[in-house]
């Protein structure tokens, strides 16, 4: 599972990447790790090759080019570039992957690829965050020293003529990740598609974000155990993270995009948008919307309107009634909570189609009368109720019957066992050679007593008991189950009706 990985350098002073991949540094401020006398600290396991840099330093050998080429005089220009092939850490254990295999690995690479360059070769045994994997450093100076012969990738001047400064394009990066893939796959190494790229696009910025949130949130965490605290988060997010995560929670339950964008901005306050065939999605707080692939693949359009799809056809296609209606949203309230003007609209629009659904209700079952509405709630209620109560008496009797059923099978069938133990010649050992069955036994009997059964019932008689109070059951819970839905859409009703006139009342008071 190789990878490959490109750094642009605007730093002059060359030294300092020699210096870099000789010297142990602090992985968070980039800084050089000193011993007790002050000396900085070499890494304690690295080989270190140069190309093309003749009898000279790496350092002097492209301030030399420079100067001969009079490039690389501004601020601004890219002095060199880095490139960082990343091998899976199970390469050394399946694979035999050993540091002065990478190194030779690495040369072979920067000699195909960067002919003419100054070059750095460097192998560290592992990376920085201790994952075991080995890896190499190419560090080339921008300049080109000697024409090279022009190779079927190189398509300009720039790729092959003497003099000239190394340009890592998009057209460039796709060839040397194709090479690093042949590399791995001759070498016999593990290997993923470097082409499609990763299905989470976590950037530079982001990866070290999470590496620095994270080790803030361990030490919180470990101040709060030690004074006897329970930690709250034991891993760090970042914005992406959570955004990330909040719109998963709901693709995988929507099945339309308009389903899909009500709930994001209903639950989480976050607006989709789509621009150019692209969606961009804006967490609340935020005044800058985040592009799908900057989130990862399955954010994008394509992926998510293919899982939508697949949502619907997966889910089974309920018939929604008409008369199914939502509740009003306080729009007052919400906006204090700081919501963004997006979601405002989101909320006016809700509480229309809600206002809208309820009016309907209310006339298709001739109710718009305050009392005929109180008197049906009222009739729901009782039945509602009536009917619960029914069903858990029959739920109680069919456990009990169960029960019954359970503990009569099992005193059945140890019945012979319990009296042969009466007459056996050892019951000690008789005893322990069947305890399970004794034990059931003996269960039974308690059970029997327990609930005043003299008399054991048939198992077919019990079992036709059950059957019946299944089917009394099934029929009360239906009843349960239409007047509950039925009351809660009519107190919904009535709650958004109360709720519309007060709004109403005090817009006419503040106008």
């Amino acid at each position: 599972m190789a990878t490959l990985k490109h750094i642009a350098s605007k730093n002059s002073d060359y030294t300092a990447i020699e210096a870099y991949l000789v010297y142990q540094h602090d992985a968070f401020t980039g800084k050089q790790l000193l011993d007790e006398q002050g000396k900085p600290k070499l890494r304690d396991s690295y080989l270190l090759d140069t190309l093309e840099c003749g009898d000279f330093s790496f350092a002097t050998a492209c301030l030399l080019a420079n100067r001969k080429y009079g490039k690389n005089t501004q601020h601004g220009d890219i002095k060199s570039h880095q490139y960082i092939i990343s091998f899976d850490p199970r390469d050394a254990a399946d694979n035999g992957l050993t540091m002065e295999t990478a190194q030779a690995l690495g040369l072979k690479f920067c000699e195909e690829n960067f002919p003419g360059h100054p070059a750095i070769v460097c192998t560290h045994p592992d990376g920085h965050n201790h994952s075991g994997n080995i890896h190499v450093h190419i560090v080339i100076g921008s300049i080109r020293t000697r024409e090279v012969e022009r190779k079927p990738y190189m398509q300009k001047p720039r790729d092959w003529r003497e003099g000239m400064k190394h340009s890592s394009t998009a057209q460039t990066m796709r060839h040397l990740r194709v090479e690093v893939m042949e590399l791995c796959e001759g070498a016999g190494l593990y290997q993923i598609d470097l082409l499609n790229g990763s299905k989470e696009r976590v950037s530079e910025a982001e990866y070290w974000a999470r590496r620095r949130g994270q080790l803030k949130l361990d030490r919180e965490n470990a101040a709060l155990t030690v004074a006897g605290q329970q930690p709250r988060q034991k891993k760090f997010e970042t914005v992406k993270d959570t955004l990330r995560r909040q719109i998963s929670s709901v693709l995988y339950r929507a099945t339309s995009f308009e389903e899909f964008s009500d709930r994001l901005m209903q639950q989480y306050g976050i607006t989709v948008k789509e621009s150019r065939g692209q969606l961009s999605y804006l967490p609340s707080g935020r005044t800058k919307f985040i592009r799908a692939k900057k989130l990862g693949d399955k954010f994008d359009k394509a992926a998510v309107l293919a899982t939508l799809q697949a949502n619907a056809e997966r889910k089974p296609k309920a018939q929604f009634k008409q008369d199914t209606i939502g509740k009003l949203i306080d729009i007052q309230s919400r906006m204090t909570e700081g919501k963004g003007i997006g979601y405002k609209r989101w909320l006016t629009k809700h509480n229309l189609k809600v206002m809208a659904q309820t009016v309907n209700l209310l006339q298709e079952k001739n109710l718009t009368d305050e009392d005929a509405l109180n008197q049906r709630i009222a009739e729901l209620e009782t039945k509602y109720h009536d009917s619960l109560a029914v069903v858990k008496d029959l739920e109680g009797r069919m456990k009990f019957n169960k029960e019954l059923r359970y503990h009569v099978a099992a005193y059945a069938s140890t019945k012979d066992i319990a009296q042969q133990l009466k007459t056996a010649k050892r019951p000690a050992a008789f005893e322990e050679q069947h305890c399970a069955e004794l034990t059931a036994h003996r269960a039974a009997a308690a059970y029997f007593k327990a609930n005043d059964i003299t008399k054991l019932p048939s198992p077919k008689k019990l079992e036709a008991e059950y059957a019946q109070l299944a089917s009394e059951k099934a029929k009360f819970y239906e009843q349960y189950k239409e007047a509950k839905e039925e009351l809660l859409k009519l107190k919904t009703a009535k709650q958004n009706v109360a709720s519309f006139f007060r709004e109403e009342e005090q817009t006419q008071q503040e106008r």
